[in-house]
């Protein structure tokens, strides 16, 4: 079972990693928001569990750019209550109704996804643009 350990630092608080050191604070300029983490998590794993199925399908792109759109509710601790992924998959030749069902398949398999779910809406859609 995996355990991450974290202590509390003047600024916020610290971990570490296999990777490197991770500050969190409620300060920008002293580390990561505790929010950007949590999109961060689900953006980036929605991403890679996407690239992944792309590829094997052999679906050729030649890159995807993946925004995230918040939406908090202040009156409730700020939640985080829905995040919009838009995707953006440039190619050529690319079927949109194939990335789209693929779009589905992916946020089934994303472990952050399926852990949220129930708690925060998550919105994705993907649009394709031709390269020529």
């Amino acid at each position: 079972m995996p355990q991450l350990q974290f202590y509390l630092k003047n600024e916020g608080v610290r971990t570490s990693t296999e990777f490197g050191q991770l500050n969190i604070s409620p300060d920008e300029e002293k580390g990561f928001r505790p929010f950007q983490l949590m999109v961060s998590s689900i953006a980036s794993c929605s991403l890679s569990v996407y690239r992944q199925i792309l590829d094997k399908q052999r679906i050729e792109y030649e890159d995807i750019k993946l925004t995230a759109d918040i939406t908090r509710n202040e009156a409730e601790a700020n939640r985080i209550e829905k995040i919009h992924l838009h995707f953006v998959v440039k190619g050529s030749h690319l079927d949109e109704a194939k990335l789209t069902k693929n779009l589905e398949l992916s946020s089934k398999n994303c472990s952050m996804v399926q852990s949220v779910k129930g708690s925060i809406e998550i919105e994705e859609t993907v649009e394709a643009i031709e390269l020529d």
